[in-house]
């Protein structure tokens, strides 16, 4: 189970098939896998037992029957390895260890600015692998899989970081190149909100096929479900909701605030975290960081209440073109600023509905993240476990 395995197609009734489905918890008896696949009780017999000997399945007890025995039903055996995860933000590191069912165990989160470069960065998020693998007492010969997160564009497939508007020396850069020596375990990197949408989807709503996840932090980005599925866009782009002109303005709008990225009157500009800090120290008061706009807000000043809802109705309107144009049944909103209380979610809420096509709205929930902080850590612990049980690969190994 160390290094992913080039296989070609899945077979569609192998045993990988079988594992995905299992995992998926689609079908976990022997009798629901028959009917799911079409195998007869003697060949899905086999696909078990191969599927068992090679460490992926455990029994988990007694399952509801028709009739007779009652059916003994298959999971995932959780404590086969585990994953190191880490979700690197614009300013800060949270680390986690997962089991196989991507459950986090233990997690560790510090403050990190991203523009010290990725060699800074990806050093210290490699001594928190380390500690958490001693907090869990479990020799790194055991990390079957390794996923991060980073905020900024992530060329699909690759990991390679392509001119990301705020991480200082990070373009061009292959980020799980940085993790291979270390561990023999597929390596996989993608952008934090892709893996945010992805660990909502997976853990809350697995049965919706349209998801929409917006980051509002230190910066604002999205990602997307769609179809079942991550979309990453033909060269993983997709989802760049903060760069996209704040309603009214462009780059030759006098006035207009610089981004971060370079550009004028870029959405973030307005409604980041990084420019209410701006905007409250202009003001006149004493903060610093995203975390400290938050404490500023549940204390119940006037002026950081104003400038977070104002960010949430300029948000609302960027989502509400997103809305009208994916049709997602689901909106979570995420990031440090979005549990500032109620003010940032109602002003995205208000705008959002009524700006966004009636039958685009009219069965769609918006919703704060359910894992809150926890959402990036998740979503990686999914696509490392995604890669490390693609059914092509389960088939090659067990062939």
């Amino acid at each position: 189970m160390a290094e992913a395995v080039s296989a070609g197609q899945a077979h569609p009734t192998g045993p990988g098939a079988v594992l995905a489905l299992i995992r998926g918890g689609r079908a976990t008896t022997r009798a629901q896998l028959m009917a799911a696949t079409g195998l007869s009780r003697s060949t899905m017999a086999t696909r078990l037992e191969a599927l068992g000997e090679a460490g992926y399945l455990e029994v988990s007890g007694a399952a509801d029957s028709t009739g007779g025995r009652p059916a003994g039903s298959f999971r995932l055996r959780r404590d086969a390895g585990v994953l190191l995860v880490a979700d690197i933000g614009g300013s800060h590191v949270h680390t986690a260890l997962a089991d196989m069912a991507c459950e986090i165990l233990v997690s560790h989160r510090r403050d990190l600015n991203v523009g010290e470069g990725p060699d800074v960065v990806l050093g210290q998020v490699a001594a928190d692998f380390q500690r958490l693998l001693r907090d869990a007492d479990e020799p790194a010969d055991r990390v079957r899989g390794i996923g991060i997160g980073v905020p900024g564009p992530v060329e699909a497939g690759t990991g390679r970081v392509v001119s990301p508007p705020i991480m200082t020396g990070w373009d061009g850069y292959t980020v799980p190149d940085f993790f291979r020596g270390g561990y023999d375990c597929p390596v996989l990197a993608d952008k934090d909100t892709n893996l945010m949408a992805l660990g909502e989807h997976r853990v809350n709503w697995p049965d919706r096929r349209h998801l929409l996840f917006v980051k509002a932090g230190t910066g604002i980005g999205s990602g997307l479900v769609l179809g079942g599925a991550l979309h990453h866009g033909s060269q993983g782009a997709a989802g760049d909701i903060g760069h996209i002109p704040a309603p009214g303005l462009d780059e030759t709008s006098p006035g207009a605030p610089v981004c971060r990225c370079g550009n004028s009157g870029c959405l973030e500009a307005l409604a980041g975290g990084w420019a209410l800090v701006r905007d409250l120290t202009a003001a006149g008061h004493e903060v610093a960081t995203t975390d400290d706009v938050v404490a500023l807000v549940r204390s119940g000043n006037g002026d950081a209440v104003r400038l977070l809802r104002q960010a949430g109705r300029l948000l609302g309107q960027g989502v509400a073109d997103a809305v009208s144009l994916l049709n997602p049944s689901i909106l979570v909103i995420g990031g440090g600023l979005a549990h500032a209380q109620e003010h940032l979610i109602a002003g995205i809420r208000e705008v959002t509905y009524r700006r966004s096509l009636p039958l685009a709205t009219r069965d769609l929930r918006v919703v704060l993240s359910p894992l809150a902080t926890r959402a990036g850590v998740t979503g990686a612990a999914h696509m490392a476990a995604d890669a490390l049980f693609d059914p092509a690969a389960i088939d090659a190994r067990l062939r």
